[in-house]
């Protein structure tokens, strides 16, 4: 079985700053992890390769700029077989539905692959649309959030999928793409030997002239959606606070408020 794992480098700091003309993501001089989400579905590609005795592999695939190397390294030193970055200046600024369209690219190009296992989203964009728009570009079918993956040998996978009503079960035939949730496993942490093999391995870099793409639909011009705006919300809300550290204090604060729920009705 080959399975491929998309991951995606996110600002480590809570700190993010937007550029106000292009509405996309200042991310120079801010350090980059792999987004933590990415973890659990390199932890469950794992643990079914481990689990398998056909020399089955995983192959993790990132599209960022020639830094994100780092990303696709420390997946190897987790134990992830190998890596492909997708680095291209005319793919900067791109949004999901662009993304989508160069990893799928990418995938094909990879070729043979049985399951795609994403994050349930990404820390910085939080839109969880990147996983399922790689799924409509390959003409896969897609299960989001599940948090249990169990696959035979017959070419078949069951599901438990996290709904609002609790957890549903799915049966779906490979090729075929999944989200996952925490919930699904716990992310081991690199190890010495894998560290010393992440530095050994040649990590080959494509750009878009080694990918069947259209070259409008890339980056920031080939991406449909706009941000028209970007402000901070201001906060307006004024609070009065009545300190209530002894009992006349206390005594004060109380009738203060049945006052002010007298005054609001």
């Amino acid at each position: 079985m080959r399975i491929v794992v998309p991951i995606k480098q996110v600002p480590e700091t809570s700190a993010v700053k937007m550029d106000p003309e292009t509405g996309t993501m200042v991310r120079d001089g801010v350090e980059a992890i792999i987004n933590p989400l990415d973890l659990y579905a390199i932890e469950v590609a794992l643990e079914i390769r481990d689990a398998r005795d056909d020399g089955s592999e995983v192959i993790t695939l990132t599209m960022g700029p020639p830094a994100a190397r780092k990303a696709i390294a420390e997946a190897i030193s987790m134990g992830v077989d190998s890596g492909v970055l997708v680095s291209d200046r005319a793919l900067a600024g791109a949004d999901t539905w662009s993304t989508s369209y160069v990893l799928a690219a990418a995938i094909r190009k990879i070729g043979d692959f049985d399951l795609i296992i994403c994050g349930e989203r990404a820390t910085d964009g939080d839109t969880g649309q990147v996983g399922p728009g790689i799924a409509a570009f390959l003409d896969l079918p897609i299960a989001t959030y599940v948090s249990k993956i169990q696959c035979s040998d017959s070419g078949l996978c069951l599901l438990d999928r996290l709904v609002e009503e609790g957890t549903e079960q799915l049966e779906m035939k490979l090729p075929a793409a999944v989200t996952v949730v925490k919930a699904i496993a716990s992310p081991r942490l690199p190890t010495l030997r894998g560290k010393q093999r992440s530095r050994k391995v040649e990590i080959p870099v494509w750009g878009a002239a080694d990918l069947d793409v259209e070259s409008d639909k890339l980056g920031l011009a080939g991406s449909p959606t706009r941000v028209v705006k970007i402000f901070r919300p201001q906060v307006t809300r004024e609070c009065e606070k009545m300190p209530a550290g002894d009992p006349e204090s206390i005594e004060t604060a109380a009738d203060r408020v049945v006052e002010f729920l007298n005054d609001s009705k």
